[in-house]
């Protein structure tokens, strides 16, 4: 059995998650203690719970400890099937992190896997659905896997009330990530959403994102204007290269100027571009696993290395047996990935 401390690196939620992933990969049963131990509350939450269920149900596993506030968990995994899933993450938890667990199992079945999950598409220190559509599952077309996603609704804090529908394609074999450039900027764009609010909160959010790329030619930016359970607003931007896709965005709050919105979005985005990434610091860590599982070597740049980069390729190493060379480069680092 491998042991993992959820405490290690950044001691989050990525840690179980990538966890139950990489166990459903590999076969090999793990219990993880000191779940989210470096968080405020400590122990699963409804979103980390939903995750391993979504693993479980994938990879027929057997769970022990899978319950609200539980810090340690035993998982147990069995063979891979994949098929048609629905998952509800209660309130409003990420059901882009439900998808980051279930993903990779996903990619071994032999047939195609359908999720359907319903929570929050766009809550605070979780990836929008936006960025995966846009950002994540691009770049991994461009390792062979094939992944498409349907909003069908947004949900936002607290009430949630969110759905997407996801289909992801078994792959035969991942390509290796040959990233040290970007190559030409080909586009700048954006969506800027908005749910139950007055249709100039939108406009107002994505002038102010869109301002700030006068110098680069301008920036198109769609809105998405809807009515549901749950009320929120934020913008969510990209840089798309010849080779690669920068992404960053911004959540609307209560008390926050919707222009302020559109701005701190528009200040990440620049932060990205400027630096010597070819990803951003959002997509490495998510993209490292990938890249371990890959037919070759990878390399790719980042202007950080994250504590949650860190912690991923620390844990990986626990199933896998990869190697990591990470040096400095023009401000930022490059790291060479050999499985």
């Amino acid at each position: 059995m491998i042991e993992i401390d959820g405490s290690e690196g950044e001691g989050g939620g990525q840690l179980l998650r990538c966890s139950v992933a990489l166990s459903a990969l590999t076969g090999r049963e793990v219990r993880v203690f000191n779940i989210r131990a470096k968080r405020p509350k400590a122990g699963l939450a409804h979103q980390h719970l939903a995750a391993v269920r979504g693993v479980a149900a994938l990879c027929e596993a057997r769970v022990r400890g899978d319950s609200i506030g539980n810090r340690e968990l035993v998982f147990s995994p069995g063979a891979i099937i994949g098929g048609r899933r629905r998952f509800d993450v209660g309130s409003a938890g990420s059901v882009s992190l439900v998808l980051q667990a279930c993903i990779l199992p996903a990619l071994k079945s032999e047939k195609n896997t359908v999720l359907e999950i319903t929570g929050g598409t766009n809550v605070r220190l979780s990836p929008p659905v936006d960025y995966y559509i846009n950002v994540l599952f691009p770049i991994l077309k461009k390792m062979g896997v094939e992944i498409h996603m349907r909003i069908d609704a947004r949900g936002f804090y607290p009430e949630g009330g969110g759905k997407v529908t996801v289909e992801i394609e078994p792959s035969t074999g991942i390509s290796p990530l040959e990233l040290r450039e970007r190559g030409a900027l080909k586009e700048l764009r954006g969506v800027c959403f908005s749910q139950n609010l007055p249709e100039h909160v939108c406009k107002r959010i994505s002038h102010s994102g869109k301002k700030a790329f006068l110098d680069k030619g301008g920036m198109s930016v769609r809105t998405d204007v809807s009515s549901g359970r749950s009320t929120g607003a934020g913008i969510c931007l990209f840089a798309e290269y010849e080779k690669t896709v920068l992404g960053a965005d911004a959540l609307g709050e209560r008390g926050v100027p919707a222009e302020k919105v559109g701005t701190d979005a528009a200040e990440a985005l620049r932060r990205e571009m400027t630096g010597v990434g070819t990803l951003d610091v959002h997509s490495a860590d998510q993209l490292v696993p990938y890249m371990v599982l890959a037919k070759g070597r990878s390399v790719f740049r980042v202007r950080e290395m994250t504590r949650h980069l860190k912690t991923q390729m620390w844990l990986i190493g626990n199933f896998l047996d990869p190697t990591f060379d990470v040096k400095s480069v023009d401000g930022g680092y490059e790291i060479v990935v050999v499985p």
